[in-house]
């Protein structure tokens, strides 16, 4: 293992596998009843909180059934879903650890449907999922925070913007990813950008994967969704940098779809074609760039507060499973 290797291994800035790992398997061996005393606990007092507002705004947002709009394809639910308990450990394990984390706080009889992995299609039935396309009639999609050891990573940056590089970073893959292949294909090699794919589809593209705070060191880091969203957009977000990314079409616990674009990232176009004109525009006008890392900030302070995300995670399934009975 070479230098790098081996800095990225134990520096790369992710969270820790581990230790998720550690905590999940904890919980997981808790006892349900000591669960439950916790979810009731925690809601008993909800309605008197200062954010009860903001709480329900959330809850409403990542499931948006109601009595009224609830249409069950009955055959299909009888079919797909299943009680909690018999729920088995789904192939990516982060997707069960995550949801149950949450859903063995109730009577384990509630029945569902989860769907673990990247969600780009809303299911006939309505189904826990990690993702969800962000148009269209997407009730049936109740999102909840999964693999949130990988997504929600947060940073403490020590540089400012005007510090940084006046370039444009991405690292990531690139196989049956089309928007990022045509972004690599357009700027690889550009004195502007440091790009680098980690998969062996192009070989002359492949550079070594670098830590979160290598990304740190330059203005813009590129966010293009993959297989759903982009799962660097967080931790950028969080950063002094500044997100570019086109406008979103997947959506998760980030509540992607509420994002304004030139306020919270840079917005370009699909084809990337004003790229290189918005970068100008930031680096020449860095009041304006730190107004939209002043407006990233803000937005990811939210989902700071671990007690909230608990009751809200709660409020969630508590309220797919009233729907549902």
């Amino acid at each position: 293992m070479n230098i790098q290797k081996l800095r990225y291994t134990f520096h790369s800035g992710k969270n820790s596998k581990p230790w998720y790992y550690t905590k999940a398997y904890l919980r997981l061996y808790t006892p349900s009843w000591l669960l439950a005393w916790r979810k009731n606990a925690l809601l008993k007092e909800v309605k008197k909180r200062n954010d009860y507002d903001y709480i329900q705004s959330r809850v409403d947002y990542y499931n948006k059934l109601t009595i009224q709009n609830l249409n069950l394809n009955q055959s299909r639910w009888e079919q797909e879903a299943i009680a909690i308990k018999r729920q088995p450990i789904t192939r990516q394990k982060v997707y069960y650890f995550d949801t149950m984390e949450y859903a063995r706080c109730f009577n384990d009889n509630n029945r569902w449907c989860l769907l673990p992995g990247d969600i780009t299609k809303v299911n006939d039935i309505p189904t826990i999922v990690k993702s969800r396309p962000i148009a269209g009639d997407n009730k049936n999609s109740v999102l909840m925070k999964m693999d949130k050891v990988r997504h929600f990573i947060f940073v403490h940056d020590k540089l400012n913007f005007t510090e940084k590089k006046d370039m444009a970073i991405f690292r990531g893959k690139i196989a049956q990813k089309e928007i990022r292949e045509r972004f690599v294909k357009e700027f690889y090699g550009k004195p502007r950008f440091d790009i680098g794919t980690i998969d062996l589809i192009k070989p002359e593209w492949k550079r070594p994967k670098i830590s979160l705070y290598d990304h740190l060191k330059y203005k813009y880091v590129m966010a293009l969704e993959g297989n759903d969203v982009a799962s660097n957009l967080k931790w950028v977000m969080s950063s002094n940098s500044i997100a570019i990314m086109p406008r979103p079409v997947y959506e998760t616990w980030f509540m992607e779809g509420t994002l304004k674009p030139d306020y919270h990232y840079i917005e370009v176009k699909p084809d990337f074609s004003d790229l290189e004109e918005k970068m100008d525009y930031y680096t020449a006008h860095p009041e304006a760039a730190q107004a939209i890392i002043d407006h990233a900030h803000e937005y990811v302070e939210q989902f700071k507060d671990s007690k909230r995300e608990d009751i809200i995670s709660l409020l969630v399934l508590d309220k797919y499973f009233s729907l549902l009975k």
